[in-house]
């Protein structure tokens, strides 16, 4: 490379050197992708519900919980940069703006919208093409997924249970990873609501009605128990609880929305739902 660069070497170090230098990551999911992309040197703070990868809870001081944040120690580590997520951490970031602080919010629902958050993040320190070849194995495995179960002559039905008092569907990017997996959701129409408050289900007589062939519980914040599903009133008759097909998804690998509901999400929705098939002789 010629021209004010120079060699392409000297091209990749101004680019590394430039962008955010001290990151705080106020959610889950930009922590584990700096941390996979190698640049967690970059992280100054975490989510206090940061599980993934496990060092980083040991290794960065813990600075927010998803909706609230402790400013004062955010502004102590002077970050050039906070990664927020969605408008429910809209008055955090009011607050930090109105700080000084630069403050980047992704609002990604859908997978092609995580994709689109992984490649902005890791551009922004240095590693657009790290992104664009995760974002390319991704879909080679999301296909690969696909040709398996493309032939069934029935896919299970997926009730993907988010909270249970309300019960709550699953999120957008949770139906899309059903499909990917090899599954039917149960509530398609309520996926595309971001609030949870919008993906209520009226009554449990609502799933009964459409009788899932599996329910994969993911309590964000508390422990899934499936006996407590089974024993529902009137569930003895749907086929998820009838062929004890209940099953949990930590939160942590399924309702973040970046690399791990990419990965290990929905490879343990797809190992599940081809067990389902298999049981069935369609594997």
């Amino acid at each position: 490379m010629s021209g004010p660069f120079g060699h392409p070497d000297r091209f990749l170090e101004l680019v590394l050197m430039q962008g955010p230098q001290r990151i705080v990551c106020l959610t889950e999911e930009t922590t584990e992708w700096l941390y996979l992309l190698g640049e967690e040197a970059r992280i100054v703070g975490v989510s206090g519900y940061t599980v993934r990868p496990p060092q980083a809870r040991h290794e960065k001081p813990r600075v927010s919980a998803f909706l609230s944040a402790k400013i004062d120690k955010i502004l102590a580590l002077k970050p050039d940069c906070v990664f927020g997520f969605s408008d429910l951490q809209a008055d955090i970031a009011a607050e930090l703006i109105r700080a000084g602080i630069q403050v980047t919010v992704f609002n990604q629902r859908s997978i092609e919208e995580i994709f689109s958050m992984l490649y902005q993040v890791a551009a922004m320190v240095g590693r657009a093409p790290d992104a664009v070849a995760f974002i390319d194995e991704r879909r080679r495995a999301f296909d690969a997924m696909r040709e398996v179960t493309k032939n069934w002559s029935h896919r299970p039905k997926v009730f993907f249970e988010e909270w249970d008092d309300p019960l709550i569907s699953g999120i957008q990017w949770v139906s899309e990873l059903v499909a990917v997996a090899g599954g039917e959701d149960c509530f398609p129409e309520l996926a595309t609501q971001s609030l949870g408050k919008n993906r209520i289900i009226a009554t449990p007589q609502t799933v009964i009605d459409r009788q899932p062939d599996m329910v994969i519980g993911s309590w964000c914040g508390k422990k899934f128990r499936p006996e407590k599903v089974a024993a529902r009133v009137g569930w003895a008759s749907v086929p998820a609880v009838r062929d004890a097909q209940i099953f949990e998804i930590k939160s942590a690998d399924i309702l973040q929305p970046g690399p791990a509901a990419l990965t290990d999400g929905v490879a343990q929705l797809h190992a599940r739902i081809v067990a389902w098939g298999a049981q069935r002789g369609m594997v």
